[in-house]
């Protein structure tokens, strides 16, 4: 039973990590936006790169711990 605790923790704890990333390039997305709105698509680039590798973060520590349950 421990170790299914402890494995639900590091899921938790590795979802955290990009779920922090999606609201700080969110939020500073919008900042820039707000600030100079003529530089859209350079910041809709930059945003979207930012969330496609902190969803890459995410699936990958989903498999890890999927696979760490498993064994």
């Amino acid at each position: 039973m421990s170790r299914n605790i402890s494995l639900i923790l590091i899921f938790g704890l590795c979802m955290l990590g990009p779920c922090a990333v999606f609201a700080a390039a969110s939020f500073a997305s919008i900042n820039a936006l707000g600030r100079n709105p003529s530089s859209a698509p350079k910041i809709f680039t930059a945003m979207i790169l930012a969330l496609v590798f902190a969803e890459a973060l995410a699936i990958i520590a989903i498999l890890v711990v999927f696979q760490l349950f498993s064994a």
